[in-house]
């Protein structure tokens, strides 16, 4: 079960997310966008800082290069969420219709060509989307989010671990925001 108010605090958290697994840009690795979006207090400060360090040890055009190669040539390195799992099968459809419907009930229209389950999308719902005020109506909702980013996101750190990529660094931090908005059920005693 997900903990909206803490959804709701990681909201600039996933914004930097979005933007950092999106083709880059020289203004995303600004020393503001960082300052902005994550204190030193967040559960993946430590991962962020990681990749934030590495990242600035390359050239502009080396970090571009580095995202075509992981994200856009590599079937396990994919930022589809759904795609791990489910391939081009039936199943991943439902799924995709189901996450463009959970966007659309908090006001997010998908007006790009990006399937529903592009992981900086999903982000990027995370971060604009008011759910405050309506949490019976979000938290299934959300519970489908989180639990597609889980599964994907698993698949696509053990790969960008494997090709020892600074990226494995920025999903082990999303994985940590994501895990610190998740309600633990208190073990029967």
């Amino acid at each position: 079960m997900i903990n909206i108010e803490k959804l709701h605090e990681c909201k600039h958290a996933f914004g930097f997310f979005a933007r950092m697994l999106t083709y880059p840009e020289k203004l995303d690795f600004h020393p503001l966008v960082l300052e902005e979006s994550i204190d030193y207090s967040h559960p993946a400060y430590a991962s962020v800082l990681t990749f934030w360090n590495m990242m600035h040890e390359y050239s502009m055009e080396s970090i571009e290069e580095m995202y075509v190669q992981t994200f856009d040539f590599q079937k396990q390195t994919t930022l589809y969420m759904t795609y791990a799992k489910f391939g081009d099968g039936k199943e991943r459809g439902k799924m995709l219709v189901g996450l463009k419907e959970t966007y659309q009930r908090f006001g997010l229209d998908i007006n790009s060509s990006e399937l529903s389950d592009y992981l900086p999308l999903m982000c990027e719902f995370l971060s604009a989307a008011d759910w405050r005020g309506h949490e019976k109506e979000a938290a299934e909702s959300l519970d489908l989010v989180i639990a597609v980013m889980e599964d994907g996101t698993y698949h696509l750190l053990k790969a960008l671990k494997k090709l020892e990529s600074p990226y494995s660094h920025l999903i082990q931090a999303l994985r940590d925001t994501f895990k610190a908005c998740i309600v633990q059920e208190a073990a029967e005693s």
